[in-house]
């Protein structure tokens, strides 16, 4: 049987018919001659023109004289001397010097030479009066910008009941860190669903925190360590002291039992200047100064009272608002009350009363910020009551300036 399969097309699918015809030719384009074009030509015979890429040389030999050179040197030690002068030895030297020096004629060369030196001196020394020292300069007015900050990234709290941030510590290698405590300071004001963490951010990150803290009690405080950047120290809301390691999560290490720590909120905790680098401080408005060890924080180290009296007279002491220190004075520290008295301290005093320097008086309310100059320290900084003081230690009476 034959397969066959038979394609069918329809002749539309062909195109169009081709239809050829003989016809006579067209003209498209007639060109005319320009005769002025013409004049222009120039016959030329046929010419030949070699060309060489590479420059003709030729090769010469001089002989040139030889020139003789020679080394030679001079091992000068030390000259001046006669032949019977050992200049290695310092006796004949000292005796020969005093012999030239009693001599006449050496007195009367040095005063002539007196005279020739000062005379050179002075010419260094002439000044043309018809030199313009201040030349006239052309006033350029300048467009002094009024200071203003520029708002980089905001960090929020991420809880939906907002608290307040109470303390900022910067991370003390990269400063790309940031440690924030948050609490609410108003006891009233306290609920049951408000969150007690506080948080470390990323500085190019502000979504996200990038570690959290638990404590037991809300933060007020919080201090890096500078030997240290893995290490906090924070004060809490009941009184205690928590020690974190960011390396071991958001839990505290160690923290202080409640019947050693303060018996208010700590405002302010500084890291000191130690070998060890375990040693910091607080302050609270219970009117007390600790010291502390991070690695034993079971109790206080030391311990000193606010009384001014000088009798460490808990009921009479200065709730402490804020507190310095400055490393490069590191027997000093002052603390900001909510008297409105600053408190100048030494830390290596024998007895506590001694500790207790003196006091600065001048705000009508709590001193919120203490900061000493870190170019001349004697001059301090602090904010309280609606004003700013700077104050100098030589000064008690009163403050050098303040703002009104």
């Amino acid at each position: 049987m034959e397969v066959v399969h038979v394609y069918t097309k329809v002749r539309s699918a062909f195109g169009r018919q081709c239809l050829f015809s003989d016809r006579p030719a067209e003209l498209l384009v007639d060109v005319l001659p320009d005769p002025s074009l013409g004049r222009q030509f120039v016959h030329k015979s046929p010419r030949d023109q070699a060309l060489q890429a590479c420059p003709d040389v030729s090769l010469h030999q001089v002989n040139t004289e030889r020139v003789e050179f020679s080394s030679c040197g001079m091992n000068h030690v030390e000259g001046g001397w006669p032949k019977d002068i050992n200049p290695a030895e310092l006796e004949q030297t000292i005796r020969f010097r005093k012999k030239v020096e009693k001599d006449e004629s050496y007195i009367h060369s040095i005063l002539h030479l007196g005279s020739v030196m000062e005379h050179c001196i002075r010419q260094n020394n002439a000044v043309d009066i018809y030199q313009e020292y201040l030349e006239e300069e052309e006033e350029v007015e300048e467009n002094q910008e009024l200071p203003f900050a520029k708002t980089i990234n905001v960090f929020r709290d991420p809880n939906e009941v907002k608290r307040t941030v109470t303390g900022l510590s910067w991370h003390p290698d990269s400063g790309r860190k940031l440690a924030a405590a948050y609490s609410c300071l108003e006891f009233q004001k306290t609920s049951k669903d408000m969150s007690l963490d506080s948080y470390i951010w990323d500085v190019e990150n502000p979504n996200v925190p990038e570690m959290t803290l638990t404590p037991a009690s809300p933060l007020v405080c919080l201090d890096y360590n500078p030997k240290d950047p893995h290490t906090l120290l924070g004060g809490s809301y009941n009184g205690q002291i928590g020690h974190w390691d960011t390396r071991r999560g958001s839990q505290p290490v160690e923290v202080s039992s409640v019947e050693q720590s303060h018996r208010d909120p700590v405002y302010k905790i500084i890291w000191l200047q130690s070998k060890t680098g375990t040693d910091a401080f607080s302050a609270s408005t219970d009117g007390q100064i600790l010291w502390w060890d991070v690695r034993k924080l079971s109790e206080p180290t030391d311990r000193l009272v606010l009384d001014l009296g000088r009798e460490g007279n808990l009921d009479r002491a200065l709730g402490a608002s804020s507190l310095e220190f400055e490393a490069t004075m590191p027997t000093k520290f002052m603390v900001g009350t909510e008297q409105g008295v600053v408190v100048s301290c030494n830390r290596k005093a024998k007895t506590p009363a001694e500790k207790i320097v003196c006091s600065y008086d001048g705000h009508h309310g709590p001193i919120y910020a203490l900061q000493r100059n870190p170019f001349y320290p004697k001059n301090f900084l602090t904010v309280g009551d609606w004003t700013a003081r700077i104050w100098s230690e030589d000064i008690k009476e009163s403050s050098i300036m303040w703002t009104k």
